[in-house]
C-alpha cells in the first residue's frame, strides 16, 4: 500500500489530500480567515453557570461563547493518590454539581476539543493535553499511556518503560504514547520530551501574565500538523505546492523528525497537484448524496442534525449465483465505501447504515467484520454495535470539526435544505390564496403579481380560467409579470 500526504497552498487557504493506492482518503481544508481553534488553550472567564445543564458558558476571545461541561472539568488530585499505570487516563469520579466547580466570573485555564459547529459554540476541556510528534503530554495526570493501536505487547511494554524513565524530572506529568512511536528509539523520544516541558513552560507561564480572552498556546498550522500527525510508515512522499511551505516544513521537520526530511518533496509541475491526482473531482463527488460501487451498487448518505444515514442498495449490480450472494458481495463493497465516505466527508457523530437485508448471519458477521476492518485506519475514534433488530448497523464517530459538506456548502436559498421545491402548481395556488388575502385586507384598483417564470407560465396557461373566474368573484383586474430573478418558490402580490 502507498500514501501520498498532497499539500496544496493559496493565499487565503491550505488544503491537505491524503491519497492512499491513487484514491483520495482524507480532506483538511484551513482558511486564513476561520482557521480551526481545536487544540487552543485559552485563558477564558466562566460568563454563566447553568446548574440545570451541568455546564457553564465561557468566553474565550470567540464570537460565541463556548461550552464547558461539568465533566471536563478536571479536579485537583489529592496528593496521596494512586493512580495505576495501566490505565492510558485516570478513572474520573462521579461528577459533582457544576456550582462546585466553577462560578460566574472566575478565570479559567480552558482548551478546544471541538470547533464552533452551526450555531453551537466550541467545546472545551479542563483537561489540558499538548501533542507531539510520538507523545501526547497531560499535564493534570500522571500516567503513562500507550495508543491502543501497538498491539504488541513488547513494544507497548518497551515504550512505556523508556517514557517513564526519560520524563523523571517531570515525574508530575503525565503521557500518551502515540501510534507513531512504534519502534522509534529513545532519542526520538527523549527530544518529544524535551519539546514538551518547554511547551508546557511556556504555557504555564502565560496562564499567569496574559490577559482573559487571550490564547496562550495555539496549534500548529495546518501544514505543520499534516507531518505531525499524518505521516506513518506507510507515507511515502509529502509533496507541497508552495514553496514557503516547503521551507517551513523542511526547518520543523529538521529541528523535530529528522529522519523524515527526506520525505518532504517540492513539487514544481505546471498542472496544479490536485488536478494530477484527480483529487478535485474526487471533492466533487465527496459532496454528492449518492456514491457509486464498482459493482453498480450505490449509497445514499443523507446528513441531518441528529445523525447521518447511509443506505446501501444493490442498484444495477444483479450478481452471478443466487439473491442472497448478490446482497452479501454488495454488503462487503459497501462496508469499505462507508468507512471511506466517513473519512473522507468527516462525518461525525451517530451514523446509521442500512446494508441490504442478509438472512446469513456468518455474511452479517462478515459484513461487520469489514466496516470494522476499513475503519481501522481512521484517525477520528470509531464505535461501531452489532446488526440491530431491524437490520441496522449503529456506529459512532468522533466529530471534532465541520464536515466537508459543511465547510464547502451553505443552505440551498430556493429550498432552505429540504432537498426539494415546491411545484409550480403548489406555489401558483398560494398566489390565489394570497391574492384573496390581500384584496380583504386592503383597497385597491389593481394587482400585480411577480413570480417565477414557471409560475407565471403555468398561471397564464394552465390556470386561465382559474384567473378569470378570481377576476370576476373579487370585482379586481390581476396582471401577472415574470421575473428570472426570483426563485420557484417566491412571488409578490403588488396593490396599485
Amino acid at each position: 500500500m502507498s500514501e501520498e500526504i498532497l499539500v496544496n497552498v493559496t493565499p487565503r487557504e491550505t488544503r491537505v489530500a491524503v491519497v492512499e493506492n491513487g484514491m483520495l482518503q482524507e480532506l483538511h481544508i484551513e482558511r486564513g480567515w476561520r482557521r480551526g481553534v481545536v487544540g487552543n488553550i485559552y485563558k477564558g472567564r466562566v460568563q454563566r453557570v447553568m446548574p440545570g445543564m451541568q455546564a457553564a458558558f465561557v468566553d474565550i476571545g470567540l464570537e460565541r461563547t463556548a461550552f464547558l461541561h461539568a465533566n471536563d472539568v478536571v479536579r485537583p488530585q489529592s496528593p496521596d493518590s494512586d493512580e495505576s499505570d495501566d490505565q492510558a487516563l485516570p478513572v474520573p469520579p462521579p461528577t459533582r454539581p457544576v456550582t462546585e466547580l466553577l462560578r460566574d466570573g472566575q478565570e479559567v485555564i480552558v482548551q478546544v476539543v471541538k470547533d464552533p459547529i452551526g450555531s453551537k459554540g466550541a467545546r472545551l476541556t479542563t483537561q489540558l493535553s499538548i501533542p507531539s510528534r510520538y507523545l501526547v503530554l497531560l499535564p493534570q495526570s500522571r500516567v503513562i499511556g500507550v495508543s491502543a493501536r501497538i498491539e504488541d505487547e513488547t513494544e507497548r511494554a518497551r515504550l512505556k518503560g523508556l517514557v517513564a524513565e526519560l520524563s523523571l524530572p517531570d515525574a508530575a506529568l503525565g503521557y500518551i504514547v502515540r501510534t507513531n512511536a512504534e519502534g522509534q528509539p529513545a532519542e526520538a523520544l527523549g527530544e518529544d520530551l524535551a519539546y514538551l516541558s518547554r511547551v508546557w513552560n511556556i504555557v504555564g507561564r502565560r496562564s499567569l501574565e496574559a490577559p482573559v480572552q487571550t490564547c496562550i498556546y495555539e496549534d500548529l498550522s495546518l501544514p505543520l500538523r499534516a507531518v505531525r500527525d499524518l505521516i506513518r510508515k506507510d507515507v511515502e512522499k509529502v509533496k507541497v505546492d508552495s514553496r514557503e511551505t516547503f521551507d517551513r516544513l523542511q526547518a520543523f521537520v529538521a529541528k523535530y523528525m529528522p529522519v523524515l526530511a527526506e520525505r518532504i518533496e517540492l513539487y514544481t509541475g505546471n498542472r496544479p497537484i490536485f488536478d494530477l491526482y484527480g483529487v478535485e473531482d474526487e471533492i466533487q463527488r465527496a459532496l454528492d448524496k449518492q456514491v457509486p460501487l464498482k459493482s453498480g451498487g450505490y449509497l445514499v448518505i443523507d446528513q441531518t442534525e441528529a445523525m447521518t444515514t447511509v443506505d446501501v442498495n444493490t442498484g444495477s449490480f444483479v450478481g452471478q449465483r443466487n439473491l442472497e450472494e448478490t446482497v452479501y458481495r454488495t454488503n462487503l463493497e459497501a462496508a469499505q465505501a462507508v468507512a471511506r465516505q466517513l473519512r473522507l466527508r468527516n462525518l461525525g457523530g451517530i451514523i446509521i447504515i442500512d446494508f441490504i437485508d442478509m438472512v446469513d448471519d456468518e455474511h452479517r458477521r462478515q459484513v461487520l467484520r469489514t466496516l470494522e476492518k476499513s475503519l481501522a485506519k481512521d484517525h477520528a475514534k470509531t464505535t461501531v454495535y452489532d446488526f440491530s433488530p431491524l437490520g441496522l448497523v449503529e456506529m459512532t464517530r468522533k466529530r471534532t470539526v465541520e464536515s466537508l459538506q459543511r465547510q464547502l456548502s451553505e443552505v440551498c436559498n430556493a429550498c432552505s435544505g429540504r432537498g426539494m421545491v415546491k411545484t409550480p402548481e403548489t406555489v401558483t395556488y398560494e398566489v390565489f390564496r394570497e391574492i384573496v388575502r390581500a384584496v380583504r385586507q386592503f383597497e385597491a384598483e389593481r394587482l400585480l403579481v411577480i413570480a417565477s417564470p414557471k409560475v407565471v407560465a403555468r398561471i397564464t396557461e394552465e390556470e386561465s380560467t382559474a384567473v378569470a373566474e378570481l377576476e370576476e368573484f373579487l370585482g379586481k383586474s390581476i396582471r401577472f409579470q415574470a421575473d428570472e430573478q426570483y426563485l420557484q418558490e417566491q412571488f409578490d402580490v403588488v396593490l396599485l
